[in-house]
Formats: structure tokens, sequence, C-alpha cells
């Protein structure tokens, strides 16, 4: 599979009267954007292509699903008012952009060295990020919708899976409903769990789609922890970090998990 049978497969799959494609070839990116509104969504081919390579069709159906929904939210009018069951914090990596596509800047606030902290607004199958310009028209503060989506975020189903490894406990938070790393920001939930943790307590957010959580009891606990996040990081559709983090004390610190080896903090790492 090359880019330009990727390329052809998703504008075929993606073929609509009101959306137009722009290739980039230079960063062999694919932008679908509607002709009226010139809203829009980028996609980079090669990062396609290695989703297919894992899941074959699969990968191709998700992603379509996902442009498809995206861009009809992106072209609704939204509203919080009378909606506030439906508002969720979301995690993405220090690197997500701070403004929409057309320039509007998005409501986020920062959480680790890792992470931020954006607000969604939950449309059913999909969810919109809420932009300065939402809040404005609706005249509402940032506390509030934090506090909103913090109340809400406590709401969710909160049932793990548990596996063993090499004598160590893996903990996995996999709901699918967009806000599975969201519940990192749960403390209560953490700390909970945290009370039946008899090693070291680790947590990670790989993509938005799994939250795990590691009773690390001998060294070879962090390798596998290492190499289990670097594979969700790698596979998921909306990566967030490959580092994990150690909760002590109630607070995330970011680790270097190196072969072999004891983890580093990112501070330890700068030194």
């Amino acid at each position: 599979m090359d880019s330009k049978k990727m390329r052809m497969i998703l504008e075929d799959r993606l073929k609509r009267d009101e959306w137009s494609f722009t290739y980039d070839r230079e960063k062999d990116s694919l932008r679908i954007e509607d002709r009226t509104t010139k809203k829009g969504m980028n996609l980079t081919i090669p990062s396609v292509i290695s989703k297919w390579h894992v899941e074959k069709e699969k990968a191709i159906d998700e992603i379509v699903y996902y442009i498809e929904e995206s861009l009809t939210v992106m072209n609704k009018e939204l509203e919080l008012r009378g909606k506030e069951k439906q508002i969720f914090p979301v995690i993405r990596s220090t690197s997500f952009p701070t403004e929409s596509n057309e320039g509007i800047a998005l409501i986020f606030e920062e959480h680790t060295a890792e992470t931020r902290i954006y607000y969604a607004l939950d449309l059913g199958t999909t969810y919109r990020l809420i932009d300065q310009n939402i809040i404005e028209k609706e005249k509402w503060e940032l506390d509030r919708i934090k506090e909103i989506a913090q109340f809400n975020m406590r709401s969710l189903d909160y049932t793990l899976k548990e596996d063993i490894v090499a004598g160590n406990t893996f903990y996995f938070l996999n709901k699918n409903d967009g806000y599975d790393a969201s519940r990192i920001l749960n403390d209560h939930f953490l700390q909970k769990i945290s009370q039946q943790i008899e090693g070291n307590m680790a947590v990670a957010v790989p993509h938005q789609d799994v939250l795990i959580i590691a009773d690390i009891r001998n060294d070879t606990g962090y390798d596998v922890l290492a190499q289990m996040t670097m594979s969700f990081f790698a596979n998921g559709r909306v990566p967030i970090t490959a580092l994990s983090f150690i909760y002590e004390n109630g607070k995330l610190e970011p680790i270097f998990i190196l072969g072999k080896n004891r983890p580093v903090s990112r501070g330890q790492r700068n030194n």
C-alpha cells in the first residue's frame, strides 16, 4: 500500500458533493473540507497506512467514520445551555493544537508536562471541542465548564479489566466512549485504586481510548509497562503520550522507563 493508492481509497470512500479534497505532496497529507464553510480536517497518509498494515480494512472504516462524523458536527451551530450533562474533559498531548483549523482558540488548561485538558460537548457518536467563540456566545466561564465536566466524568463507568504479567498486576479501562484516558482526572478514583496497590502505582494514557494502571512489584514490570504503552500509543486513533506516570501522594509524575532499569523522572533526566 503506497500513499497514492491510500489517498484514492480515502477520496472514494469520502466522496460527497459538498466536500472537496486537497493533497499536500510535501507533507503527504489530505485535507477534506466543506465547500461552503471551508471547515475541514487533515489526514496524514503515512499514519493511515501504518494503521492499515495492522488492522487492514477496519482501520479505513474507522477513519472514514471518524471523518464523516467530525465534519458533520463541525458544520452545526452548537449550544451549551441545556446540554450540561454532555460536557466532558478530554486529555490530549501538549503537542495537540491550541486552536481549531479555523484559527479559533480552544479552551484548555495544563495538566502534566506531557498532557493538557480540553473540554468537549458530547454529540452521541462524536464530540466537539469547546472553543472561545462558543463560551463567549453563551457567556460561560471556564470554571463553570470545568466543574460541570468533572461532575459528569465521575458518573462514567469505572469497571477495570485485570491482567497479571511476571508478578505485576495491570488494570485496563477501555469503554471506547471517548473518555477512557480522561478518567485519569478523577483523583478520587486514583486514590481508591492506590489503596489496593502493593508495589508502586504507575498510570498510562497512551491514547484517548485506554487508561492503564499498573501495580509494579519488580523491575520487569516497568519494562512490560513501557512496551505495552508504546504499543498502544503507536496504534491509537488519537495518541496522547508514550510515557507513563508514577502516582504518588495524589500527584502524577511523568517517567522515562529505560530497559532493565527502574524509571527516571522527567526532572532527573534533564539534569
